[in-house]
């Protein structure tokens, strides 16, 4: 998951190539709601699912996930029609939302190109290591971009400061 304005990377996981990115939605979206106050979620129709709808509406969030094609019209009173109903009825305006999903795309070209879109280990826990490296690497120059272009003051919290302390920092 990626913020909207800054680009951040808000929570990640590495699978393989082949693995299905559905199952990775909850606790992504778990995760990055512990530490940002989450407004939408826009995802592609792979992540379509009544599971996905139900955790962004648990947290307060609206969903902006296109429904397919063969989906069948949606009736009762739940999460899932009433999103199908939106999708269907104000289809221009959901999908002004939904575009901002390409910002996670913008993210992941950002780190491409700054970090490069191969990684060297050879090991699967080195190559781990490596993308989790290069997200982390990727979060700290928009972290100082923000603070220049934005004009975010970061403040550290009394937990941060007692870390270094017991460190000796």
């Amino acid at each position: 998951m990626c913020g909207v304005e800054t680009k951040i990377v808000t929570s990640v996981d590495v699978s393989g190539w082949a693995a299905n990115d559905t199952p990775y939605f909850v606790p992504l979206l778990e995760r990055t709601a512990k530490y940002f106050q989450v407004k939408e979620v826009s995802a592609d129709k792979a992540y379509l699912s009544h599971t996905n709808l139900k955790a962004t509406a648990k947290l307060g969030a609206m969903s902006y996930i296109p429904f397919k094609v063969n989906t069948a019209v949606a009736t009762g009173n739940s999460i899932w029609a009433e999103m199908y109903h939106y999708f269907m009825y104000n289809r221009e305006e959901f999908l002004t939302h939904y575009h901002k999903r390409s910002n996670v795309e913008t993210a992941f070209s950002m780190i491409k190109a700054k970090f490069g879109d191969a990684v060297r280990s050879k090991s699967d826990i080195g190559q781990l290591n490596e993308v989790l490296c290069k997200v982390l690497c990727h979060n700290l120059c928009v972290l100082i971009q923000a603070i220049h272009e934005l004009g975010i003051e970061p403040t550290f919290s009394a937990e941060s400061r007692l870390a270094l302390k017991s460190v000796g920092k």
